[in-house]
């Protein structure tokens, strides 16, 4: 049976699609087939993978991509993850299912790394948290 394919976007594909990336790659990578993209590459931010070692999952060889190279392909499911506050939804066509997940850029903090480090942590597991319910419902 093929993998389903999965595909998560944020404004910048520095930090929470990398993260999701990395948290489905770990929990069902056997499933799922999964990429992350957005209209901006900015590289991955370094606290996003110190963030992720700490639960052992090591992103520091992910890459940001652009999602205007993966527009053409097919994809089961687009999850856009961003703040409505303060962003806008990646626009993207197609046949998916399409998901928006909320969740705040932690990289807008600012102060030294120590401090910095905390909103990471605070959205890396609240992605976990959220990839399990829908880990679940797919289950279902």
């Amino acid at each position: 049976m093929a993998r389903q394919r999965v595909l998560f976007l944020c404004p910048d594909n520095s930090t929470r699609s990398q993260i999701a990336e990395g948290f489905l790659r770990a929990l069902a990578a056997d499933r799922f087939e999964v990429q992350s993209a957005g209209p901006e590459r900015r590289g991955i931010h370094p606290l996003a993978v110190t963030a992720m070692a700490e639960r052992g999952i090591d992103i520091s060889g992910h890459t940001s991509k652009l999602m205007l190279g993966l527009l053409q392909e097919r994809w089961d499911y687009v999850i856009a993850l961003y703040d409505p506050a303060t962003e806008r939804r990646p626009l993207f066509s197609g046949g998916a299912q399409r998901l928006d997940w909320f969740f705040p850029d932690p990289s807008r903090h600012t102060g030294i790394a120590e401090d910095r480090v905390e909103p990471f942590r605070v959205v890396r597991d609240d992605i976990a948290g959220r990839l399990c319910e829908w880990l679940a419902a797919q289950d279902g």
